[in-house]
Order: structure tokens, then C-alpha cells, then sequence
């Protein structure tokens, strides 16, 4: 059996859905469907799960939220017209909106409802779409099918009894069933979404529950590029990947995978293979447990600004023991998580998303560093960008690091820190976010040309 997921893109319009339609016929292993919610069409058109997040900021602050309604209303309206389905499921999806919207059982998470209503109106779509097409199909609710999750408003986690009650599904293989990502409900019947993206989580999950022996992920693009190809025209593709490395890819920009969705399927030792809704006959990218030694060391650069730093620094730092604790107790106060966090003798760097450090937090970590920790100099530092260099047995090959420096060197471009840790995966430099596209495609040149 297998899982195959469909991002915002493959079910933006009746169009791409009718793709869809006919990948899942063309295999009749693809049993368990997981669908987003409607991306963009074109580049310049609004994804539902941002009218969604507008609609339920609007009514929860009380601003008129009508026109919002209208605009989710006349969009799947559109899909269900271009599908010749029946006008029946506009009349269950105003009647869900209205639910999540005013329902007094619906108080901590109502949020979460307004945003998940996106996947599930596509999930009843897709569901009625596939019968109207000979496909026998049923729409699965993520409580119905055991998706139990954490009560985290927006960043859900799932529960280790779900899999079990997941693995139950495989039972009803007499139908294709279609179950929305993003969102799951809490032992206590909460709807609750995972972070944004989630529907990567869903259909991992899904795929480690049942025991898949594939979890396909379609896209919109023939597979994961070496590097962004935004920044360089045509860059070679990657055949396979490990999930350490594509989990390193993931979380440093690219965005064809959310950067927490293979653990279940890592885990659950699960093949991961991402596809091309607009090209099914693509091989796509494999992601696999572990590739052959003969590959090459570094399969990828990613890359992702919006990164700032704070230095401290103070003479003799390495002895003050209880020096680091108390300093990520500060952050760990203001609600602010670390990504990195390289360091000295006398010094220390701690790698923020700039968009956790509001101008607030800012003055009261650097009041309290100078109160509590007394440093020399402490300072921060905005406007950073990262570059990944990743590839399974980084550290077992020679000349690396050497050859990175080199080329962003050749670009002009100033390295501000270098990270690398104990990740035998990826080697992390941080840079001015300027100077980013130039270094990227230095880099390419080194090591894909």
C-alpha cells in the first residue's frame, strides 16, 4: 500500500485536481490520499490557508470578516463547478465555517478550526471527485482515523498511541480514503493544527501508521534541485537522498519538504519519494535510509536569511561555569528558541529567526546579559543569511570546508561565522543576507560543475 500526499499546488484548481484524479487511478496501490488546502494558481494568487488565518484574526478581533468568507466560498465553488460535482459540499463547507467560527464548543483551538477548514473542505472534494470518476473513495475524518496529537495550539505533535489506531485503516482497503493533513484532535476531541506546512506531518504520519511501503509526496517539481533554482538557472537534480540529509535541506530552506515531516517516517523506516503532480512519470527524488559510499559527499546547498545574532563576549568565559545555562535561560524567558550555537573561549554566538525577536525582547535580553552576566560586549547582529553544505560523511572527506570558503571568497562575499558541530551532515556558514545569491552560485560551480 501506499501513501500519497498532495501539496497546495496539486489541488489549487479543478484542473489540477483532475491530475490528481488520474495519478490515483493509474495505481491502484495508492490507498491513502492526504491533501493541503488550495495553493496558488499563479504567482500572484492567495493560497485559502492565508484567507483562513485573515478570517479568524478578523473575527476573534472583531473587525467585519464577510469578505473573506466569500472569497473561501467563491474558491471552492470554482472547483466544485470545474469538477461538475454537486453544490451539496458548498452547503457542508459554509455550514463548517459557521461552526468554527461561532460554536461555544469551540473556545481554545478556534483558531486551529478556522485554519484547518482548507484541508478538510479538499479532502470532501477530492473524496466525492473520485467516485463521480469510477474510484471508490471515502473522506476520513483525522479523529476517525486515529491522528491524536498534543493540546499545542498551531504546533501540534503526534501522540504514540496513533499509530496503532492508524494501522487499523489498513483494514478498510476496499476504498481509497482521503484524509486533510495539517490537523489532528487531542484525547479530549480538540482539533488541533501542526505547524504551517503540517500537511507534510499528516501524510508522514499516515505512512508510518499504516506501514506503507511507500509515502509518495507530490509537488510541483520533478524532484529536489541541488540547490535553489531561483538563484541558479537549471541546477542538476537529486536522485536520492538520506533522511538526514533531506531533514538538513528541509529546515535550511528548501521548501519542497516541511522540516519535520520524515521523522515519522524516518522512524518508521518508511521510502519517501517526491513527485510531480504536473509530470507523474518523473522519478522524482528517493529518500532513503542509507545511499551507497560511492555518491557524492555533498548532494545540496540551502540557504535562508531572516537570521540575526547575539554576541557576547567576556574574558575568561570558559570558566564561569553555569555561563551558557544562564544565557539560554534569558532566551528561555523571553520565549525565544536558538538555532546555532557556535562559541570560543572567550565568546559565544547564538543564532536567532529575527522574526522571534521583536524590538521588545531585543532591549530586555541585552538589559538583562549586561544586569546578570556582566559581559564585555554584547551585541546583535541582524540581517544574517545561512548556507547549508550537506551531505552524508561531510566530515570523512577532505577539503571541504576548504573549498566553501574558497568560493564564497570568489564571490566577494565576507563569512561572519562557521558552524559545523558535531553534524557529520551539514557545515553552516553565516553571511551579510546580501551577499547570498552571489555565494550560492559559487558554490555551485565548486561543487556541481
Amino acid at each position: 500500500m501506499k501513501v500519497a500526499k498532495f501539496g497546495g499546488s496539486s489541488v489549487a484548481s479543478a484542473t489540477q485536481l483532475k491530475k490528481v484524479g488520474s495519478i490515483i487511478k493509474n495505481d491502484p496501490n495508492r490507498k491513502f490520499i492526504v491533501v493541503s488546502a488550495p495553493g496558488k494558481r499563479y504567482k500572484e494568487d492567495f493560497k485559502i490557508t492565508d484567507v483562513l488565518i485573515k478570517l479568524g484574526s478578523d473575527y476573534l478581533n472583531q473587525k467585519p470578516y464577510e469578505e473573506h468568507v466569500n472569497t473561501i466560498i467563491e474558491r471552492f465553488t470554482e472547483i466544485i463547478d470545474g469538477l461538475e460535482l454537486s453544490s451539496n459540499i458548498i452547503n457542508d463547507i459554509k455550514h463548517t465555517m459557521q461552526t468554527a467560527l461561532t460554536s461555544e464548543s469551540v473556545k481554545n483551538g478556534k483558531m486551529d478550526a478556522i485554519k484547518a477548514i482548507g484541508e478538510d473542505s479538499l479532502a470532501k472534494i477530492l473524496s466525492e471527485y473520485l467516485n463521480s470518476i469510477g474510484i471508490k473513495a471515502r473522506y476520513i475524518n483525522p479523529q476517525d482515523a486515529g491522528i491524536i496529537v498534543s493540546n499545542e495550539p498551531g504546533n501540534a505533535q503526534i501522540l504514540p498511541e496513533s499509530f496503532a489506531k492508524i494501522y487499523s485503516l489498513r483494514e478498510l482497503n476496499e476504498e481509497v480514503l482521503v484524509i486533510p493533513g495539517f490537523f489532528g484532535y487531542t484525547e479530549y476531541g480538540e482539533l488541533m493544527t501542526f505547524s504551517r506546512g503540517g500537511s507534510d506531518i499528516t501524510g508522514s504520519i499516515v505512512a508510518a501508521g499504516v506501514q506503507a511501503s511507500l509515502y509518495e509526496n507530490f509537488t510541483d517539481v520533478d524532484s529536489v534541485f541541488t540547490v535553489n533554482p531561483t538563484i541558479v538557472d537549471n541546477p542538476k537534480e537529486i536522485s536520492t537522498l538520506t533522511y538526514k540529509e533531506m531533514r538538513e535541506l528541509s529546515y535550511a530552506g528548501f521548501s519542497v519538504f516541511h522540516d519535520e515531516a520524515l521523522i515519522p517516517a524516518f522512524k518508521g523506516k518508511i521510502p519517501v519519494c517526491i513527485k510531480n503532480t504536473n509530470n507523474p512519470d518523473s522519478p522524482g527524488t528517493m529518500i532513503v535510509s542509507e545511499k551507497t559510499h560511492n555518491e557524492k559527499c555533498v548532494v545540496g546547498i540551502a540557504s535562508d536569511n531572516g537570521f540575526c545574532s547575539l554576541y557576547v563576549s567576556k574574558y575568561l568565559m570558559n570558566r564561569e561555569i553555569g555561563f551558557g545555562r544562564k544565557l539560554f535561560q534569558i532566551l528561555e524567558d523571553e520565549g525565544i528558541s536558538f538555532e546555532h550555537a557556535p562559541s570560543g573561549i572567550d565568546d559565544m554566538s547564538v543564532i536567532i529567526r529575527e522574526s522571534k525577536l521583536t524590538s521588545e525582547k531585543e532591549n530586555n535580553i541585552l538589559k538583562r546579559v549586561k544586569e546578570e552576566l556582566h559581559p564585555d560586549l554584547v551585541t546583535i547582529h541582524r540581517d544574517l543569511a545561512m548556507i547549508m553544505i550537506v551531505g552524508e560523511g561531510l566530515m570523512r572527506t577532505i577539503g571541504v570546508a576548504q573549498r566553501a570558503t574558497s568560493a564564497i571568497t570568489a564571490a566577494d562575499v565576507n563569512i561572519e561565522m562557521i558552524n559545523q558541530g558535531s553534524s557529520e551532515v551539514s557545515m553552516m556558514f553565516g553571511i551579510n543576507a546580501g551577499g547570498i545569491d552571489r555565494a550560492i552560485q559559487e558554490l555551485y560551480k565548486v561543487f556541481f560543475e
